[in-house]
């Protein structure tokens, strides 16, 4: 909460599970008080690599002035000398060098934390909670994101924002056949538990949390929805390019024990035949450096997920998922869910950088079928299934955001992050904001907001009026067409030509 003192309002220390946490105000937003850091889960080392999370709970005090270390992950630093090839413009060097390639981050296993932006002193006593997951594939991604600073959606909309970090890649989702499995996701939800029990501390409501993730994020979104539909913790999910439907989403149990084993074996701790228990105590010996040097090198879609993504265990993450949408086995609260207009721009350039090309027909048809055919299958599902859903396409096209000139980088995949977080000038610094990105970014706050604080009725009352999703109906919403604000309504089969299980 905050204090008031003789000097003015101070960010107080909230009394948490974890400890004391001391907060400050945050850089740009001096109304807005920042707790970063708080440890959620004890450090997963020792027996607790590659074993679920368990709860930290402690008495003393948490400072709250820093990021946590993030995950330890595999990321290829690129240079602009990298850049020539694929027509990278200055602030798109500035923006993948800040956003996917993380520079001047600290790894370390004792990773487990989450931050919280708040303004408790202003509006609602009891504040609507987003809650915020990163993409990366499950193998990058931190949460010490220049893009991820929440501090201006709790400033200018009345809301909680909190951010969590997950284990990744080898450590998230190990295939250890002898291991429970989908720890990454098992994290998340011990921090959406975390939330639920320590929120109110800080102004929120924790009976209004929505969770909202992008692309690996997303998938992570849909993936509460289904595993946890006795306590599902959550109001609201709001999924951005990604679900349970996108390709390489999950892997089955002998693909992921394969992709163990394979680093296994590089390591010399034995392989597919050997006893299961002496490979994983052998494994926990070894340095995390080690464990990630040893993984196979790959490029492309391949590298996307790099081996080592969500697996089948019919317990957090399950093999019919068809069938379960199908017969509404998830949970039926409301869900925003969607897509932006080029989201392979961002690939054209990461593949580039690789020495990867696709003819156009092959990224118009990744596009379709990685990004457009899922989220259409999944807003589907809740549309049949009578489960409020508003499917969106972005649009957004902005000089400060541009990848790339030669081919136009467009609407690409992520490009909408740092609209709706107002970080679009910290993700790089180059190009100036225009004042239409600034009313997009307003309104795309908004709408976030509103269905943060009333999940079922909240973006039907905002701003021109943003109607639920129907198959046969101009109801998909386009966002930041022609880089304006209001919804721009459009029937979903403009774009749902190639997708037939998204149109019957």
């Amino acid at each position: 909460m905050i204090e008031d003192t003789a000097a003015g309002y101070l960010p107080a220390t909230v009394r948490t599970s974890s400890g004391s946490v001391e907060g400050h105000f945050a850089n740009k937003s001096s109304g807005v008080s920042e707790y970063l850091g708080i440890p959620f889960a004890k450090p997963p080392v020792g027996d607790l690599r590659w074993a679920p999370p368990e709860p930290f709970v402690g008495s003393g005090v948490i400072k709250g002035t820093e990021f946590g270390d993030t995950c330890p992950a595999i990321t290829q630093p690129k240079s602009a000398s990298d850049a020539e090839g694929v027509n990278l413009t200055p602030q798109g060097i500035e923006i993948l060098t800040s956003i996917l390639w993380q520079v001047n981050v600290t790894y370390s296993e004792d990773c487990l934390t989450l931050n919280i932006w708040t303004k408790p002193q202003t509006g609602e006593r009891k504040k609507a909670v987003l809650f915020w997951i990163y993409g990366g594939g499950f193998t990058t991604g931190t949460t010490n994101n220049a893009a991820y600073n929440g501090q201006y959606i709790a400033d200018q909309e009345d809301v909680v924002v909190v951010s969590v970090n997950y284990r990744l890649g080898i450590f998230g989702f190990p295939g250890a056949p002898n291991a429970r499995n989908n720890l990454g996701l098992l994290d998340q939800r011990l921090a959406l538990e975390w939330v639920r029990d320590n929120i109110e501390g800080f102004g929120g409501d924790p009976e209004r949390i929505t969770i909202f993730g992008e692309s690996a994020g997303g998938s992570s979104v849909d993936y509460h929805s289904f595993a946890f539909t006795s306590d599902p913790i959550a109001a609201g999910y709001i999924a951005q390019s990604g679900t349970i439907f996108s390709p390489q989403t999950q892997a089955s149990p002998a693909q992921s024990a394969a992709s163990w084993y394979q680093v296994a074996e590089i390591l010399g701790y034995g392989n597919a035949t050997s006893v299961p228990d002496e490979v994983l105590a052998s494994m926990r010996s070894k340095d995390w450096q080690t464990i990630l040097n040893a993984i196979p090198t790959s490029s492309g879609i391949e590298g996307v997920t790099g081996g080592f993504s969500p697996t089948v265990d019919e317990i957090v993450v399950f093999s019919n998922y068809t069938e379960r949408a199908a017969a509404g086995n998830f949970t039926k609260r409301p869900l925003l869910i969607g897509s932006n207009d080029n989201e392979i721009g961002l690939f054209r350039v990461t593949f580039g950088l690789q020495n990867i090309t696709y003819p156009d027909a092959t990224w118009n048809y990744l596009q379709e079928q990685i990004f457009t055919c899922p989220i259409g299958v999944r807003a589907l599902a809740s549309a049949n299934n009578h489960s409020p859903v508003w499917r969106y396409r972005y649009f957004g096209n902005f000089p400060n955001l541009k990848l790339s000139t030669d081919p136009d980088s467009g609407a690409w995949h992520g490009s909408e992050v740092a609209v709706i977080f107002g970080t679009d000038m910290a993700v790089q610094n180059i190009v100036e904001r225009t004042s239409e990105e600034e009313n997009v970014g307003k309104y795309l706050r908004g709408a976030w907001a509103a269905f943060a604080k009333d999940p079922a009725e909240g973006l039907v009352n905002y701003r021109y009026g943003l109607p639920e999703y129907k198959l046969n109906g101009t109801t998909l919403l386009r966002l930041g067409y022609n880089n304006a604000i209001g919804p721009n309504l459009a029937n979903p089969n403009q774009y749902d030509s190639g997708c037939p299980q998204s149109t019957t």
